[in-house]
């Protein structure tokens, strides 16, 4: 059973107000959400708890999930700020970040910037890096994000707008407007050569069938980062902790759990 919460995070651009959801109890665990938002990781977390006995908490990316946004935090660099802010207030040690798509590229920045109390991080289909000859395929219509974000579409969960009720609808545009603000063109020109500054042990999973960033993509992901390990995820695409969460969590375990 998670447990939500407001919690106001301080940083140099002023206070932000972050909604967190905890559960479970042991060695801390903090995911963080792709442009699927919030609701994407929620099913997992509980997953991961029950399976490793740790202590999983999941942030929601200010303007996800139909939260409030700052005025003034525009960028990934700024998201990072506000989750060391977040491992400040929770008073966090040995914490393992796991980030998916967005959450990995945020999660890398963290890493870079404030490594301090993190135990190690986790990649699962990051995007972020700039990679010759593999474009990350952003701004899909929703037409298309299944095809481009799973193994088998058809099991993915419907967005046709003919579907949805006005609310989900109104989640969602937020949900894509705070993942183009913050992402823009989802690379960061500059960030594949700071990679080698990540200095915790790193895991790098990858869906086989990802579309959205290919698999060629995500080894040089991995290969970036001193000491990384890289592995294939079978039979997944963009969002393992979606489409088999239980086999995300098995490639998880001995990782957070030491």
């Amino acid at each position: 059973m998670s447990t939500p919460a407001s919690i106001n995070i301080p940083t140099p651009s002023g206070d932000v107000p972050l909604t967190v959801d905890q559960r479970g109890s042991g060695r801390p665990v903090v995911i963080l959400h792709g442009g699927a938002g919030p609701a994407s990781v929620t099913g997992f977390a509980d997953l991961l708890a029950d399976a490793t006995g740790t202590r999983v908490i999941t942030p929601t990316h200010p303007g996800f999930g139909g939260t409030p946004r700052p005025e003034a935090l525009t960028t990934i660099g700024g998201l990072a700020e506000v989750y060391a802010g977040l491992l400040d207030a929770l008073e966090l040690n040995d914490a393992t970040v796991i980030g998916n798509s967005i959450g990995g590229w945020i999660t890398a920045e963290l890493a870079l910037r404030h490594p301090a109390r993190l135990g190690r991080i986790a990649l699962v289909n990051a995007v972020g890096v700039e990679i010759a000859g593999h474009p990350v395929a952003g701004a899909l219509p929703p037409s298309q994000l299944a095809e481009y974000s799973w193994y088998d579409p058809s099991k993915a969960p419907s967005l046709d707008p003919a579907t949805l009720p006005p609310s989900a609808l109104e989640v969602l545009a937020g949900n894509r407007a705070a993942l183009t603000l913050y992402g823009g063109p989802m690379t960061d020109a500059g960030l594949l050569a700071r990679l080698i500054g990540i200095d915790v042990p790193a895991l790098v999973l990858w869906g086989e069938a990802d579309r959205i960033a290919d698999t060629d993509y995500g080894r040089a992901f991995a290969a970036a980062i001193p000491g990384a390990r890289f592995e294939l995820l079978p039979r997944t695409g963009h969002v393992p902790q979606l489409e088999t969460p239980h086999l995300l969590v098995e490639a998880l375990r001995a990782f957070v759990t030491g």
